[in-house]
């Protein structure tokens, strides 16, 4: 293969990613209309379309989609041997990206990479919060950060904290009026904020747990939203009960500014976990994991 067709191959792969020529261009460091001359004399030279164009967006054909197929593992290990040479020099290098909840994002990932980034100004790390359960493969993420019961059996799996501690909380003024409910049926007299997964059609359900009885509260609301931070403001706020990780809350309920309740219902949730395909790792993405990786005190 020429030089020529592997970048114009390449040049493909970015804008069936981006699934739009401008930021397309812009990663690729050229104009856009060089890169729709690249794209016109690559399906030329293959005749096929791989691209469906309108006014609004960019998207693979069933020709382009399984061109992808074929070039993206490709191009994922090209990089990997690539980063591979930076031990060479005596130095790590290479691109990372994760997609996580953003609790294990503040909680685990975040402050890990300070030791990594700052000794290894080569590393790249991108992170993606989502609470959505993503094909990492297909998404082309190297790795995940979910629940240990989300992961899928064929990746590998590396826990990478204990088990989180949960608690439902309201502020002082959310409860002034109303009395605390002293069994989980009483949540349906209160206002609850939810928390909707990207991939469920319905709400979050509360995990409770009590001498070995299990419930899934269904919980209604004012509020919902897909993120923990604006769960927490609104609780703050006053404007219902949350269902949130005990460290986020544990400082605002020594301050008084919440109440814990229920706290005899509330089981832990399982570790979080880094998962990956089983495909040849990094060096940078190796150090990355052992950075991570949970150790018992």
């Amino acid at each position: 293969m020429k030089r020529e067709e592997m970048a114009d191959l390449t040049a493909f792969v970015v804008v069936a990613e981006e699934r739009n020529f401008t930021r397309a261009a812009a990663k690729l460091g050229i104009s856009q209309s060089a890169l729709s001359q690249i794209i016109q004399r690559l399906e030329r030279r293959l005749g096929l379309r791989l691209l469906t164009r309108t006014t609004r967006s960019v998207a693979p054909t069933d020709a382009g989609e399984k061109l992808m197929e074929t070039l993206v593992p490709t191009l994922d290990e090209l990089d990997s041997r690539i980063a591979a040479l930076g031990e060479m020099r005596g130095k790590l290098a290479g691109n990372i990206r994760i997609t996580s909840v953003e609790h294990a994002a503040k909680t685990i990932l975040c402050p890990a990479l300070p030791k990594i980034l700052t000794d290894n100004p080569d590393i790249h790390v991108e992170v993606v919060l989502d609470y959505g359960l993503a094909d990492i493969v297909s998404s082309r993420y190297d790795a995940g950060i979910r629940l240990g019961s989300q992961v899928a059996k064929d990746m590998i799996a590396v826990q990478i904290s204990p088990t989180i501690p949960m608690a439902i909380v309201g502020s002082p003024d959310y409860f002034s009026n109303r009395p605390l409910p002293l069994e989980p049926q009483h949540l349906t007299d209160h206002l609850c904020i939810n928390l909707r997964l990207p991939t469920s059609d319905s709400d979050y359900t509360w995990p409770l747990a009590k001498n070995g009885r299990t419930i899934r509260a269904h919980v209604q609301g004012q509020l919902t939203f897909n993120l923990l931070e604006p769960i927490l403001l609104s609780c703050l706020n006053g404007l219902g009960l949350g269902f949130l990780p005990l460290d986020q809350v544990e400082p605002h309920i020594a301050d008084g500014r919440l109440i814990s309740v229920l706290e005899d219902w509330i089981p832990h949730l399982p570790p979080y976990h880094l998962y990956y395909p089983s495909r040849r790792a990094t060096p940078a993405f190796k150090l990355l994991v052992e950075a991570l990786r949970y150790r018992t005190p």
